[in-house]
């Protein structure tokens, strides 16, 4: 990558933050771009994200991911389903006051989050490799967040043993947020759908945000 490619990214990811009206430091800046060139290059060979073009991955997934960065709550937050450290590495650059853990499966995506953590010296990062109905951590976590999962019915339940008394769930989603939180929350205030807007990002896009606390009792 040029030194000219490589100002063009840092201007258009400084660019984004200061539309979401965020404030990072020029070092979080760097850190963000190190994890973009780390993923660039990982990419070549183990297909972690099928978006191609760095100035693409600025957008959809370093921006994407900042987009919620606001709605983050309390000091323990576990990203499910995480691939590339989406978003649960950007938002440990971020908000260095989070302990993040990011939990996968999948072997090659968490070997890739292992090493971009220790490059990028992230000592918030925590990577977990197992399914989500498998994970017992030593602490409960006040916020949980996921990306791109269809059907929220299907991790409610295993959430509700992971999350602490005060927890929140973000779940990222598209156009059609409102029709997957149908039948998730008895009460309506327990659920709210916040429109997101993501420079860079023609296609719409929503955060489901829950209230574990509202939604009823634990199931340990």
């Amino acid at each position: 990558m040029s030194p000219g490619q490589q100002s063009g990214l840092r201007d258009q990811l400084a660019r984004g933050i200061s539309q979401l009206g965020l404030a990072l430091g020029e070092v979080q800046v760097q850190t963000l771009l190190g994890y973009l060139a780390l993923l660039t290059k990982w990419n070549q060979v183990y297909n972690l994200t099928a978006v191609r073009a760095p100035a693409d991955m600025v957008a959809r997934h370093l921006l994407d991911s900042l987009s919620v960065s606001p709605y983050v709550h309390g000091e323990r937050l576990l990203d499910v389903g995480t691939g590339a450290g989406l978003p649960g590495m950007v938002l440990a650059v971020a908000r260095p006051e989070l302990h993040c853990v990011l939990l996968d499966s999948s072997r090659k995506k968490t070997r890739f989050c292992i090493q971009a953590a220790a490059e990028l010296g992230l000592a918030n990062v925590e990577v977990v490799r197992a399914r989500l109905e498998e994970h017992r951590p030593a602490r409960r976590y006040t916020t949980l967040v996921v990306r791109a999962l269809r059907r929220p019915k299907d991790w409610l339940e295993p959430f509700r043993r992971l999350s602490a008394p005060d927890a929140r769930v973000l779940a990222m989603m598209g156009t059609n947020a409102q029709l997957q939180t149908e039948g998730v929350a008895r009460r309506r205030e327990c659920a709210k759908v916040i429109p997101l807007s993501v420079p860079g990002l023609r296609a719409q896009r929503h955060l489901l945000v829950l209230d574990m606390a509202c939604m009823g009792e634990r199931r340990d």
